[in-house]
């Protein structure tokens, strides 16, 4: 008889003391040895709600199964606390049958309609004036099917932020929408330019980060980075458009590799010109506020937040303790 996992056990829900009988998919399995020689597996679990570490204390008892990362596995084991956070101790692991789990339930995805966010998007590019950067917007994100079809699946870093389907769409829109209200406010920029950049920003992304369940650097990730990698793409496509003026391109192409701000954040170059500084801004807020925001609600989902008046703990990419305000 094939198990039907509960689809009320995600791991959103996971509390201290509870008993899990139900299907996951691994992202990550490691062995490990404890301090008195023992071997175990380090395995970490995903659905759609988020990832939790999971242990296997016994990896060569009957009750485990051979299994692999990006396996789909029924697990039955233990919920507790770990260091403030929940953990998972696996008493019996095998390899899901198919049918027997949707695949769907598996992936992060984000809070915000695909289909939605899109329409933003590309109500955004319809507004930019310039001819030439109108027609790189036109053959990246509307006459590429594929493109953005990738795009808009895809993820917008592997954990730090925005790690979940959908969120490079999300990010994206967010970084443009507040460049958008820059250029507004400061009435001296050059809103094509920044605008076009802010939508082309991060596409490097779509190559630096391999597609889900795995969502992991590629090679080119690796080696390379998404700056250089979507300078790259992003002067492959201006060589199809004839006549693309030199000092557009120049002006535009500075605001993608500048975009992190400072050299030791893996920007090639400095902000030198006003819409490169405001991108940058744009792209350290978004970034830095979902960062905030997932820790907050991993410190609620926890019960940490509760018990600590609002604190959730030291963030070490944020470099400060954080706190959730109480409306």
């Amino acid at each position: 008889m094939e198990r039907v996992p509960n689809p009320n056990r995600f791991i959103e829900n996971f509390r201290d003391g509870l008993r899990v009988n139900n299907v996951y998919l691994v992202k990550t399995k490691n062995a490990a040895v404890t301090k008195n020689g023992k071997e175990y597996l380090n395995v970490c679990l995903q659905d759609r709600t988020g990832t939790i570490d999971a242990k296997v204390w016994e990896p060569n008892s009957p009750g485990i199964s051979d299994f692999s990362p990006m396996d789909y596995v029924y697990v039955e084991g233990n919920v507790s606390i770990y260091n403030g956070v929940n953990q998972l101790s696996i008493q019996r692991l095998s390899v899901a049958s198919e049918g027997t789990y949707a695949a769907e339930d598996f992936l992060p995805v984000s809070k915000h309609d695909r289909e939605e966010m899109g329409k933003e998007l590309f109500a955004l590019i319809k507004t930019v004036q310039n001819p030439y950067l109108q027609k790189l917007l036109q053959k990246l994100f509307v006459e590429d099917k594929d493109f953005y079809k990738c795009f808009s699946f895809h993820s917008a870093a592997k954990s730090v932020h925005h790690g979940y389907v959908g969120g490079l769409l999300e990010h994206t829109l967010s970084v443009a929408k507040l460049c958008d209200f820059y250029a507004r406010h400061y009435g001296d920029i050059n809103r094509d330019i920044l605008l076009s950049a802010a939508l082309c920003h991060d596409i490097g992304k779509t190559k630096e980060l391999t597609p889900f369940p795995k969502n992991d650097y590629s090679d080119e990730g690796q080696l390379l980075g998404h700056i250089l990698i979507g300078y790259t793409m992003l002067s492959e496509k201006m060589q199809e458009i004839p006549d693309f003026p030199e000092n557009v391109k120049t002006e535009f192409l500075h605001c993608i590799l500048s975009h992190h701000g400072e050299l030791e954040y893996g920007s090639p170059k400095k902000p030198a010109t006003m819409e490169a500084l405001l991108l940058s801004f744009a792209d350290n807020t978004d970034a830095k506020l979902e960062t905030m925001r997932e820790f907050i609600e991993q410190g609620e989902k926890s019960g940490k937040a509760k018990e600590a008046n609002g604190w959730v703990g030291f963030n070490k990419l944020l470099d400060s303790n954080v706190k959730k305000t109480f409306n």
